[in-house]
């Protein structure tokens, strides 16, 4: 087995267009999730329609490249509108069924037939995004060192992927640290303290909303223009859940947990599938493991890898476990208090810790 081979490999997987989009798209699901706790489980969908906002409007309608832009980034907040008003005032569990729900009908519709002229049914649309590889000042050839090499096609949209994840990465530091981010975080905490310091804890949950769905659609886009075609189907729900993974390796409601979680779960697939393919074509595996074995197997692996993190690590690699209260997002007894409950604080005490959990940030 080549180890250098192996390593070259996971390396374009940790540092590659797909790890920033996929980045960009975490720090968004973070925004909802790590610090609003709000239970997204459809951050794809903001993926979807920012990314046929750019293809329909390029690809059908003739428009400008970022035209179509404006037209994602509307459609994310039209949809966050759409998935919030209903539900942003109920239990968190709803807002899951919701956005899960969302992205499955959007992908369907997207699909159907009726749809087909617009959004080019199962097909999907392609060659939508010559502009912006015509913008490229990178000269053609190969850079890396090694055989961890970039085309300048790749390293064009890597330079503006992880770009847009250090603007985002910035944004959601200075953010999180504002007063408007303490109250974020108060309400995942404790929605109810919060709103009896007089926060309009629905404004605040909406915000957040549209904004995480804002960076989610702005990832949709990227992932588009990195393959020149997009199709209803590559915006599954399994997505969502890769998000969820990384997330939670490097981090929830941390500003660097996503970033640092998309380069580690891109780098162990990738490592994992190139040191798979070598093992299966050494015959160092059974062989009843063949090379088409080798992507299930793969996420197996990777799988067993993140839940062995969740036991020892629930918090991921940089997140503190009280950042992690799901309890509380959901209008659950944040950690302190529930441990007073357990030593049999009085009604008085525990009204008092309740509001230093809603505030204490």
């Amino acid at each position: 087995m080549d180890v250098l081979v192996i390593l070259s490999d996971a390396g374009r997987g940790a540092f590659g267009p797909v790890a920033a989009i996929y980045a960009l798209a975490a720090i968004g699901l973070n925004l909802h999730f790590g610090y609003t706790g709000l239970l997204n489980f459809g951050q794809v969908a903001f993926m979807l329609v920012g990314a046929y906002g750019v293809a329909v409007t390029v690809a059908v309608f003739g428009g400008p490249l970022w035209l179509g832009v404006l037209v994602g980034l509307a459609a994310a907040v039209v949809l966050a509108l759409l998935l919030g008003m209903p539900t942003l005032r109920l239990r968190a569990d709803y807002l899951a069924i919701a956005t899960i729900a969302a992205g499955e009908v959007l992908r369907i519709v997207f699909n159907s037939g009726g749809a087909e002229p617009v959004t080019g049914g199962v097909f999907g649309l392609q060659r939508f995004a010559d502009a912006f590889y015509a913008a490229n000042p990178i000269p053609t050839g190969s850079y890396g060192i090694g055989s961890l090499t970039f085309t300048q096609r790749d390293l064009w949209v890597m330079l503006v992927g992880w770009g847009g994840v250090a603007v985002a990465t910035l944004g959601l530091f200075l953010l999180v640290r504002s007063p408007w981010g303490r109250v974020l975080r108060s309400i995942r905490e404790d929605e109810d303290a919060a709103r009896s310091l007089g926060k309009n804890v629905y404004g605040y949950k909406m915000q957040s909303l549209i904004l995480g769905g804002v960076l989610g659609a702005l990832g949709g886009m990227l992932l588009a223009v990195d393959s020149q075609a997009v199709t209803p189907n590559t915006f599954n729900p399994v997505v969502t859940f890769y998000l969820y993974a990384l997330l939670i390796l490097g981090g929830a409601g941390t500003v660097f947990g996503p970033a640092l979680g998309a380069v580690l779960f891109w780098f162990l697939l990738g490592f994992a599938d190139s040191a798979l393919r070598q093992a299966v074509g050494a015959g160092y595996l059974p062989d009843v493991v063949s090379a088409a074995d080798v992507g299930a197997l793969r996420f197996a692996l990777v799988g067993l890898g993140l839940m062995l993190l969740l036991v020892f690590r629930p918090a991921g690699i940089l997140g503190n476990v009280r950042e992690m209260r799901l309890e509380a997002g959901a209008g659950g007894v944040p950690g302190r208090r529930r441990r007073r409950w357990a030593r049999g604080s009085r009604p008085a005490e525990q009204s008092t810790e309740r509001t230093e959990d809603g505030v204490g940030h």
